[in-house]
């Protein structure tokens, strides 16, 4: 179980605080973090076999499709797995349009399997206040030009919390009418260090009441229920048969490999040792970190993350599950439980 994380993106958007750098078509940056990137794949060669039980790639980032095509071959000739289960690739709406068949087949060629597109809304006076890149119209076109590459597994981010319900409505609806396999829906969060915080700061910027937001929350809920949706996990939505195998192992603490700056990793190891590393944010250079997780910080994560599933989560002998209805405040009950 692989994630490479692409750190360069065309522009930031409003609530973003992942590591990325603005691409500004350096093409020797870009390829100077793939050589790195490579270089640490092939120096993690035991670690990625040992993740191997759940062979999925997932390159996200970041906008991964910023990439050139060799980007994606070098990098797959760097890694000890291959045929993967499940490959994603996270894109943009405004590339896919942009490079169209000419980049999509060849990765379609090359074993991706998966897109998630980080759509966020159908509606365009959100999307410009988000700093996003695409309108709706360009949405729509991107998901049509996938479906004629023949992709038969497309995720769509979905935002919610920004604005009043109309503007949901109407992406939620586009979002049905679309029917793609898996849709993941967000509430907008103000992260230290976004622009959105630093509006916030100013008092340029207003949350939206939190009444408010568990209000859409459950509208998405009923919708995408009404729609054939399955419900597995807190933000994730899916057609039967087609939940996120990648991210469904994070949720149940299987090992994973992160490749690339600010990437995160799990190893066990065979002493039942857990060791979390990471990658430091640096374009270049990136250092790696670790610890090794104590018996206590192992049943906190395990609870915190198998009751953010449907299914819940076994613990001392007992089932622990919060119903759906009570997923919005799901954090503060795992806070009163660990």
């Amino acid at each position: 179980m692989i994630y490479v994380h692409v750190p360069f993106c065309k522009s930031f958007c409003v609530y973003c605080d992942f590591y990325s750098e603005l691409d500004c078509g350096d093409a020797q940056a870009i390829e100077n973090y793939s050589l790195q990137l490579q270089k640490e794949a092939l120096l993690r060669r035991e670690e990625i076999l040992e993740s191997s039980e759940t062979n999925t790639l997932y390159i996200g980032g970041g906008t991964p499709s910023l990439m050139p095509l060799p980007f994606f071959e070098d990098l797959l000739k760097s890694l000890p797995l291959s045929e993967f289960e499940e490959f994603t690739v996270e894109m943009n709406p405004d590339d896919v349009l942009k490079r169209g068949k000419d980049f999509l087949l060849p990765l379609k060629e090359l074993g991706v399997n998966r897109i998630s597109m980080g759509v966020q809304s159908l509606d365009d006076k959100s999307l410009k206040w988000m700093g996003r890149r695409h309108d709706s119209a360009c949405a729509l076109k991107a998901f049509e030009l996938l479906r004629e590459c023949e992709f038969d597994n497309i995720s769509l981010d979905l935002i919610f919390g920004i604005s009043a319900d109309a503007s949901l409505e109407k992406t939620l609806k586009g979002f049905i009418a679309l029917h793609p396999e898996h849709i993941s829906a967000y509430q907008l969060s103000i992260e230290e260090g976004s622009a959105l915080h630093a509006k916030m700061e100013k008092g340029l910027y207003k949350p939206l009441e939190d009444e408010k937001c568990s209000e859409q929350y459950h509208f998405i809920c009923s919708e995408l229920n009404k729609a054939g949706y399955t419900h597995y996990e807190i933000s994730n939505w899916a057609l039967p048969g087609k939940e996120a195998i990648h991210n469904s192992a994070y949720w149940s603490r299987k090992p994973y490999v992160g490749l690339g700056p600010g990437a995160h990793s799990l190893r066990f190891l065979s002493d039942n040792q857990q060791i979390r590393s990471w990658n430091s944010n640096k374009l270049q250079n990136w250092e790696s970190d670790s610890e090794s997780l104590t018996s206590e910080e192992i049943r906190e994560e395990s609870i915190m993350l198998g009751l953010r599933r449907k299914e819940g989560v076994i613990v001392d002998g007992r089932h622990l599950q919060i119903p759906e209805e009570k997923w919005f405040i799901a954090d503060s009950i795992i806070a009163d439980l660990i």
